[in-house]
């Protein structure tokens, strides 16, 4: 290497002057246009998405930071009045509600970077049409664009992100408890911070956290399509083979082999004597035991306990769409399954599920998706699809778009197969559907029934619903008519107010301006007891000299 320097240096000794300085500005283009090229292709991040970045999440850990009930209860005892409680609680209402409103923000948003168009053949009119014809079909998608399950929403407001299963457990508790406190206050350093639930150890919830990528660590695990309709990694152009032959590291999916520290069961990097046998050594037995010890554990998050517990006949009571669902999920906790996820422009993120650790949600950070489920790929060449995500749940309406979507990139489906949970999804969505309409017609004909039959106790219900609409009419007239109060009342729109009616004044010419100053002196001196004709004094008393 220092040779190599000292012969650069020897060469640029030689140059001019002008020479240097051009052979400087060709270096610094390239580089700028390397730069440029990668951000195109989502592979870097310039400094100012770096700082929208980091001041997103900043918010959003101020947002879930977890708070007692009242951060100043000092401040709170000094309130005596009651319009000072009452203005130091619309604050705290405020607060909350802010929070919740950043809350929905981030779980309803999607990733901000758009492909750029690339073909510089086109025309600018064909360039406009196809962009208008995908901002249109984007905008379809954004309509059945599926945001995480609400069970899960409290692993993404976890800022340790622990599992969401976990999570729940100890959230049924904690709305059982008289308590005033904040969930996570709650179970982190409140009153339940000692509880330990009966079936999730606090090990076991402290242990188990889903890794959540960042903007730039979710450039490793990009797909792109090359020529022949093969999948590849979109960091190096690699053909992506969902095997045991490779590991997650802290750059994405490497080779079993590489040097790269892996990320073990417990979403921790493993040190570099212990990230070589991460994947690798799963093949030797004790392995093999530990990936069926994590898959047992991931397993045990679609238990139906009601279902389990019921013995013959009974069962039947117990079976629903969701308890079919858990089971499918359950079935499909294997070693060596490899997830996926197409945020809402169908950028396609592929990964390795580690139990408690890496899941559907760590692509996009909680974000929505189009779809989500199981793959499977051997060189490049999509071999197997499946659309169960415990996390998602998308409809199969989203996965047929999915489907449709790699037919219209080019991706070789010559010996993709769909895996048979897509046929037993449809059959539950119109057994839901169906179960849903069969509800409607019968409360119809309940409904008619009880208007043939009765006709006063149906005219009766009748009134009832009209009057809880009215009412409910008049409540929304009244906050209507007192916002708007207030707003008039507010300090912005009394100033606005005083500056129109200035504006006006300054308007008037001025005989207008002389006009409006006799009319008001005029009506000041017809005021009562200050009437000159009349020789009525200030006081009241009339002059009689």
């Amino acid at each position: 290497m220092d040779k190599v320097q000292d012969v650069a240096t020897d060469e640029t000794d030689d140059l001019a002057p002008e020479e240097q300085a051009q052979a400087a500005q060709m270096i610094q283009r390239n580089y700028r246009g390397y730069r440029e090229r990668r951000q195109l292709q989502g592979m870097g991040l310039d400094a100012s998405a770096r700082w929208a970045e980091a001041v997103r999440d900043a918010k959003w850990r101020n947002a879930t930071r977890p708070r007692p009930r009242s951060e100043r209860p000092s401040e709170r005892e000094n309130l005596t009045t009651p319009e000072d409680r009452a203005r130091a609680n619309s604050e705290t209402a405020r607060q909350h509600w802010k929070r919740i409103g950043e809350i929905a923000r981030r779980a309803g948003a999607d990733d901000a970077y758009d492909a750029p168009q690339t073909d510089d053949e086109e025309s600018s009119e064909e360039q406009t049409e196809q962009r208008k014809k995908k901002e249109e079909a984007k905008a379809e998608r954004d309509k059945t664009a599926k945001m995480m399950d609400l069970q899960y929403f409290l692993e993404m407001v976890d800022q340790k992100h622990r599992y969401g299963s976990n999570l729940r457990a100890y959230h049924e508790q904690w709305k059982k408890t008289n308590t005033h406190e904040n969930f996570f206050y709650w179970l982190d350093k409140g009153e339940g911070r000692k509880y330990e639930h009966p079936t999730v150890s606090r090990e076991r919830l402290d242990k188990e956290r889903v890794r959540y990528l960042s903007r730039e660590e979710r450039m490793h695990y990009l797909v792109t399509i090359d020529k022949e309709g093969r999948l590849c990694w979109a960091k190096n152009g690699e053909r992506i083979s969902t095997t045991t032959e490779y590991k997650d590291s802290v750059n994405g999916i490497v080779p079993a082999h590489d040097e790269s520290p892996a990320y073990g069961s417990d979403g921790k990097t493993v040190q570099d004597g212990q990230s070589k046998n991460t994947r690798r050594g799963s093949v030797s037995s004790e392995s093999s035991d530990s990936s069926l010890d994590h898959s047992e554990a991931e397993a045990e998050h679609y238990v139906n306990e009601d279902l389990d517990k019921a013995k013959g006949i009974s069962k039947i009571k117990h079976v629903s769409a969701a308890t079919v669902l858990n089971h499918l999920l359950r079935s499909s906790v294997k070693p060596n399954s490899w997830i996926f996820v197409a945020d809402t422009s169908f950028r396609l993120y592929v990964g390795i599920k580690q139990s408690g650790a890496f899941q559907h949600s760590s692509f996009l950070h909680g974000a929505r998706i189009s779809a989500a489920g199981l793959i499977r790929i051997k060189n490049g060449q999509l071999r197997r699809l499946s659309p169960l995500s415990g996390h998602y749940r998308p409809p199969t309406k989203n996965f047929r778009a999915f489907v449709h979507s790699l037919q219209d990139n080019g991706v070789d489906m010559s010996r993709v197969s769909i895996s048979r949970s897509y046929a037993v999804l449809v059959g539950l969505e119109a057994y839901v559907k169906t179960r849903k309409k069969l509800k409607h017609g019968v409360g119809h004909v309940k409904d008619t029934e009880t208007k043939v039959m009765h006709p006063e106790k149906h005219k009766r219900k009748v009134e009832e619903e009209k009057d809880k609409s009215k009412s409910a009419e008049k409540e929304r007239q009244l906050l209507a008519h007192k916002a708007e109060e207030r707003k008039e009342k507010s300090l912005p729109r009394r100033i606005w107010n005083r500056l129109s009616r200035s504006s006006e004044k300054g308007e008037l010419s001025p005989k207008e301006r002389e006009d409006a100053k006799k009319e008001k002196e005029k009506k000041w001196l017809s005021k009562s007891g200050q009437d000159v004709e009349s020789a009525i004094a200030p006081e009241g008393k009339r002059d009689m000299e």
